[in-house]
């Protein structure tokens, strides 16, 4: 039993979140990654992603793990705009559901190209639960830290996709690059090369791993020839590296931050509610406002 099931009920009822994966692969799938296609009756803990390191940062909440929707698009991970599109979709319905259920306060979209999150955030607004995204999460966090972050990423069409997020959350100015480890996800046509899942066993078994040492490498330079000050982390199956790139930087002398988008999620739907705040219901507004703006400024 987790130190969250164990807390007393009243310690448990100021936040109530639902954590929500962008998309659950079929369990016979020859290209699940790390949780996203085990069993939905799995206890929790089990299915959470990185569970070791996002738990800690769940003490005091009372929190469900949706199994997600399966993807409609096919048995692999989301990479292209498509994809995300499809994965957007069978999503927000599901948030639907949550919304009206009563049982959240919140709701964190668990991805780390958070589809659906603009129409995520609107629906949960008309309901007064908070949402967050893991991109929109961390890269705000992460100007309050340095001038400009970098962010390290899979490699391949999804550099692009997550560089369409920051000009939609207008970071443009704050980041300075995108790298990537180059590494993809397992999917049809990318058996070539090392596999990212591969070198992630060998590294939390202790053992030398190429993403660790690309992911450092791709750190490092960016904070040598782009500027950065902060590092963050794109695709959520990179977000494991966090404390590889952290240890790795440190002992190269750098005193910079690295984030991931769970926790930076998780405690900004936190903050929000101990704030007493939404997101703005002009930028997040509903089909029936109960004013109008007479212009949207651009």
């Amino acid at each position: 039993m987790s130190a969250v099931e164990q807390l007393p009920e009243a310690e448990t009822s100021k936040y109530r979140f639902l954590l929500i994966p962008p998309f659950r692969l079929p369990g016979d799938t020859k290209w699940g990654y790390q949780t996203l296609h085990l069993d939905g009756e799995l206890p929790k803990l089990e299915r959470l992603m990185n569970a070791d390191m996002v738990e800690p940062y769940l003490e005091g909440i009372d929190w469900d793990l949706h199994p997600g929707a399966e993807a409609t698009y096919g048995d692999w991970p989301v990479e292209t705009r498509e994809e995300f599109t499809y994965a957007a979709d069978a999503r927000l319905k599901n948030i639907r559901v949550a919304c009206e259920s009563g049982k959240y306060n919140g709701i964190v979209l668990l991805g780390g190209g958070e589809p659906g999150f603009l129409e995520a955030r609107e629906m949960c607004r008309n309901y007064g639960i908070v949402c967050t995204a893991n991109a929109h999460s961390q890269m705000y966090l992460a100007t309050t830290l340095g001038n400009k972050f970098t962010v390290i990423d899979i490699a391949g069409v999804h550099n692009v996709y997550y560089r369409d997020l920051i000009y939609q959350h207008q970071l443009q100015d704050r980041c300075a690059s995108i790298r990537n480890i180059g590494m993809r996800l397992p999917r049809p046509g990318a058996e070539d090369g090392p596999q990212l899942r591969e070198e992630r066993r060998k590294a939390l078994a202790g053992e030398p791993s190429l993403a660790v040492d690309n992911a450092i490498k791709q750190a490092e330079q960016a904070i040598l020839d782009d500027g950065a000050e902060v590092i963050t982390l794109g695709c959520s199956g990179v977000f494991w590296l966090k404390p590889f790139i952290e240890k790795g930087l440190a002992e190269r002398g750098w005193e910079v931050p690295v984030l991931e988008g769970y926790t930076a999620s998780i405690m900004l739907a936190k903050l929000m509610i101990d704030l007493g705040v939404n997101a703005s219901g002009i930028t997040y507004m509903t089909d029936h406002p109960k004013r109008l703006p007479n212009k949207i400024v651009v």
